[in-house]
C-alpha cells in the first residue's frame, strides 16, 4: 500500500511512520505542516528510505492537499494531524477549531473527490482512518466517588460529552467523519485512544515535562490533588494498533485503543521520580519537587478504555505494561537530552533542513 499520513512529524504520527517503514513493505507519504510540536528529527531513522516521502503542507490548504493526492495517489489515509494540548486549547481555542474541525473537513472533501474518481480495486480497497481520542467521551466517575466506577469503561457506544475546547474539536471531527461515511459512502474508520506516552513526545505533556523539570531541579506542578486517572498507552503499541485497523479494520467501524493501565497522575509522577532517582541520583529527592496547584477548568476526573473490541476482532493487545513502558521512556529521554533541547527551540529543522517552524 501507499499510505498518506497526516501529522506524521508529530509524536504518534512519527511512531506510526517508523513502524510502517521498519516493519512492512508499504510506502508512506508524510504530510505535516511542522507546527511547534512537529519535528522531523523523530523520523531520522527512516528518512533515507525509498518508501518514505515528506510533504510540508497544511491540511487547511485545499490546493496543497489536492496536489499531494494527485501527485502521490495514496491507497489509504491515516489522519493524525491535530492540535492536541488541552491547556493550549483553553488559552487559545481558535487553532484547535481551525486544524481539528476545518482541517478535517477540507481533508474529507479532498478525499471524497479523489476517492470518487478511483476505479476498480483501488476504489474498493481505499480507506480513510481518522485517529481520535478518548477525551471525546468526557469523564468517568472517580473510584473515590462511585463504588462501581472501576467496572465502568469507555466503549465504542459511549455517548460523547467533551469537556474542553480540545476534546470538543476532536468530537466535532469524529462526527464529520461519520457523516461523510453515511452521506457519501466514504469508507472510513475511527479509533479513539487513551493517553499516549513514550519516546519523542513533545516536552509539554505530563511525562516528558516531569522528566525534564526534575532533572533541572524545577518544581513538578500537579493539578488539584493529582488524583485524576488516565489509561496510559505506550506509543509503539498504539502504532501497531493503528496499522492493524487500517489494514484489517472494517469500514464504518470504530475501535477503542487503550493500554489497560489506569494510573492516578500523582502515581505516574511518583514512578517517574523513583526511576530517575535510581538512574540519575540526586541529593535532593525528586519527589520533594512535587507541588500541587489550582486545578484547570473542566478537568476530567477519569478516562478508562475498554479495548476488548479491537482485541477480539483484530487480535491486537498492548505489549508493554506501564512498568516496562515508563522505564523505557525515562531511559530514552536520559539518552536523548539533546533531542529535547532541539525540539523545543526548533533548531534541527531550522539549521539542518532549512524549513520553517
Amino acid at each position: 500500500m501507499k499510505l498518506l499520513v497526516t501529522g506524521g512529524a508529530g509524536f504518534i504520527g512519527s511512531a506510526v511512520i517508523r513502524h510502517i517503514v521498519n516493519n512492512t513493505n508499504d510506502e508512506v507519504i508524510n504530510l505535516d505542516n511542522l507546527t511547534y510540536a512537529g519535528n522531523l528529527e523523530s523520523l531520522l531513522e527512516v528518512s533515507d528510505s525509498e518508501r518514505y516521502t515528506f510533504e510540508q503542507a497544511d491540511i487547511r490548504n485545499r490546493t496543497e492537499v489536492d496536489r499531494v493526492f494527485a501527485q502521490h495517489e495514496p491507497d489509504a489515509i491515516m489522519h493524525l494531524a491535530a492540535e492536541s494540548h488541552v491547556d493550549r486549547s483553553i488559552d487559545g481555542p481558535a487553532d484547535f477549531i481551525g486544524t481539528n474541525i476545518i482541517g478535517t473537513y477540507i481533508l474529507l472533501e479532498a478525499t471524497r473527490r479523489y476517492w470518487g474518481a478511483l476505479e476498480g480495486g483501488k476504489k474498493a480497497n481505499f480507506r480513510f482512518h481518522h485517529i481520535s481520542t478518548d477525551e471525546v467521551y468526557g469523564e468517568l466517575p472517580h473510584p473515590n466517588e462511585a463504588a462501581d466506577a472501576e467496572a465502568r469503561l469507555f466503549t465504542e457506544s459511549t455517548a460523547y460529552a467533551p469537556s474542553s475546547p480540545y476534546s470538543a474539536s476532536k468530537a466535532s471531527s469524529d462526527h464529520l467523519v461519520r457523516a461523510w461515511s453515511r452521506t457519501y459512502g466514504l469508507p472510513t474508520l475511527i479509533t479513539n485512544c487513551s493517553n499516549n506516552y513514550g519516546p519523542y513526545q513533545f516536552p509539554e505533556k505530563l511525562i516528558p515535562l516531569v522528566i525534564l523539570n526534575a532533572l533541572e531541579g524545577k518544581q513538578l506542578p500537579l493539578y488539584g490533588k493529582g488524583d485524576q486517572i488516565r489509561d496510559w498507552l505506550f506509543v509503539d503499541d498504539h502504532a501497531r494498533a493503528l496499522y492493524k485497523v487500517i489494514t484489517e479494520g472494517k469500514p464504518g467501524e470504530t475501535y477503542n485503543i487503550g493500554g489497560q493501565n489506569e494510573k492516578q497522575n500523582i502515581h505516574v509522577v511518583h514512578a517517574l521520580c523513583d526511576i530517575l532517582q535510581e538512574l540519575c541520583p540526586s541529593h535532593t529527592c525528586y519527589r520533594d519537587l512535587i507541588i500541587f496547584v489550582k486545578d484547570r477548568p473542566g478537568h476530567d476526573l477519569r478516562y478508562a478504555i475498554d479495548s476488548s473490541k479491537i482485541e477480539r476482532e483484530l487480535g491486537w493487545s498492548p505489549a508493554e505494561t506501564f512498568e516496562t513502558g515508563i522505564r523505557k521512556t525515562v531511559e530514552w529521554y536520559l539518552r536523548n537530552m539533546g533531542w529535547c533541547r532541539r525540539v523545543q527551540d526548533g533548531s534541527y529543522q531550522r539549521e539542518r533542513l532549512g524549513v520553517s517552524t
